[in-house]
């Protein structure tokens, strides 16, 4: 049996992943002044962020195309496997 391919970059990574991902990578504050929208400039956290996110197609695209353009950068800045590779977390839990 082989195995699917998809040439979509998000394939299998879903939007916490990416604002998990995001924040580990940039921080609320740095994430809200590259995104100017309020979820990641007051009071931010990633349950009303995903909240936002979900209903606010133009503001998931934002976050979608930050996370391609920065994936190159999280792997080449970062040691640590889990800030490269969005599966980590979900693997450790049981």
């Amino acid at each position: 049996m082989t195995a699917h391919n998809s040439k979509d970059p998000l394939h299998g990574v879903t939007l916490e992943m990416q604002v998990n991902a995001l924040v580990a990578h940039y921080g609320w504050e740095k994430l809200g002044r590259i995104i100017s929208i309020n979820c990641f400039k007051k009071d931010p956290s990633v349950k009303s962020s995903l909240k936002f996110l979900r209903r606010t197609p133009w503001a998931r695209a934002e976050v979608e195309a930050l996370y391609l353009d920065s994936l190159e950068d999280m792997a080449t800045d970062s040691t640590d496997e889990t800030a490269i590779d969005p599966w980590a977390n979900s693997r450790n839990k049981k």
